[in-house]
């Protein structure tokens, strides 16, 4: 059996983030399980973007702040590192207020910056992941639970894409992106690669709607630990009551018979998400249904099947930063206007994902929005 532990926390104060914290970690041995003194133990958040805490889009550093301070305790040499998706990861941690917190802690700085090629063993042979992601002697991964447009649900096998550098990601969405299975299979395949030690979610206040950069937080009142990391999606994606058919990461990993992907093998102990009443996450706009079609369908009916970005002119401040982001290119500024390439574009959405200003929407494509209207 796989423990996944949950715990009741109402408030990001920082007393009660380390006394349910400490809570948390008591039926899964304490963080002394997990970290020997000596130790160099990297503790990855999720540093999406350079948002403020209340906006829920990175993992709160008060929470940060609770593991640094175990991971210490124990004589662990804590390092706090990501690579964002879009901007430096410096002013991320600044703006996100995790900086604060790892120089207010003593804890190191160690911005996923460079990166070492690392041979893969399944559909994809080979990787390039963070330098100190892969040098440290422990795994600390500490995932913030949000929905996201693609994926559906952000948590901890997600949130170690991360892992791979900078504009890496959009070679990685380029090659992957257009077919959500086998980004799923891929974000797996970057799991495999270095499974964390310890997984800690950030569901004190989580993410809803349009995640993972432009949702709506939503007061959930929960962390969530385990060893495990397929384990603790599991459990996650119960506690916002996500059906399991729309969980592209978890469906992968049951296709791979993965530890942890099966909810029979799962223990929870600790606060039950039932005894809450957590009421089901709002999901993101249905974007997509052409998934599972034969390719030469796939190819004829991309464009009525799918959603398609486009800028609301009203809000976009033509900041360009969806066009940097874009991995096929798709996005240019033409006569003072965001201009769409949608035979180019894959549909990834990271567009909307690291738009700072919320200025992208979604257009349905004709059979789309006939097969919604009739659902």
């Amino acid at each position: 059996m796989y423990r996944v532990s949950l715990q009741r926390v109402p408030s990001y104060d920082r007393d009660e983030v380390m006394g349910g914290l400490v809570r948390l970690l008591e039926p899964l041995g304490g963080m002394g399980r997990f970290v020997k003194a000596g130790e160099r133990v990297l503790i990855k958040p999720n540093m999406l973007a350079a948002k403020p805490p209340e906006a829920a889009v990175t993992t709160h550093p008060e929470l940060l702040r609770a593991v640094i301070e175990l991971v210490k305790g124990e004589g662990g040499i804590p390092l706090v590192g990501d690579s964002p998706g879009i901007g430096s990861p410096h002013r991320v941690a600044e703006k996100s207020g995790l900086l604060k917190v790892i120089e207010e802690t003593g804890a190191a700085f160690a911005p996923f910056l460079d990166s070492l090629p690392v041979k893969g063993e399944g559909t994809f042979k080979e990787f390039e992941l963070a330098r100190p992601y892969l040098e440290a002697d422990k795994l600390i991964n500490l995932p913030k639970l949000k929905t996201h447009e693609m994926m559906t649900m952000t948590c901890a096998v997600k949130n170690l894409f991360g892992a791979v550098v900078g504009t890496q990601k959009a070679a990685w969405h380029l090659k992957a992106g257009a077919d959500k299975e086998l980004f799923a299979r891929m974000l797996i395949e970057v799991y495999r690669l270095r499974m964390p030690e310890l997984n800690i979610v950030d569901a004190i206040t989580a993410m809803e709607g349009n995640g993972p950069g432009s949702g709506d937080p939503r007061q959930v009142g929960y962390l969530l630990a385990g060893g495990n990391a397929v384990a603790v999606d599991v459990i996650a994606a119960e506690l916002a009551s996500i059906p399991r058919n729309l969980l592209y990461v978890e469906s992968a990993a049951r296709s791979l018979a993965l530890p942890g992907a099966n909810r029979e093998e799962i223990e929870c102990v600790g606060d039950s998400p039932r005894e809450g009443g957590i009421a089901p996450f709002k999901l993101p706009h249905l974007s997509d249904v052409q998934f599972g079609l034969p390719k030469f369908l796939k190819n004829r009916l991309r464009n009525q099947l799918t959603s398609r970005p486009e800028a609301a002119g009203e809000v976009c401040r033509l900041c360009e930063v969806c066009v940097r982001a874009c991995p096929p290119k798709a996005i240019a500024v033409q006569g003072g206007r965001l201009r769409f390439d949608y035979h180019r574009c894959i549909r990834c959405m990271c567009c909307r994902e690291l738009c700072p200003h919320a200025a992208l929407k979604l257009k349905d494509g004709l059979l789309l929005s006939v097969i919604k209207k009739l659902s």
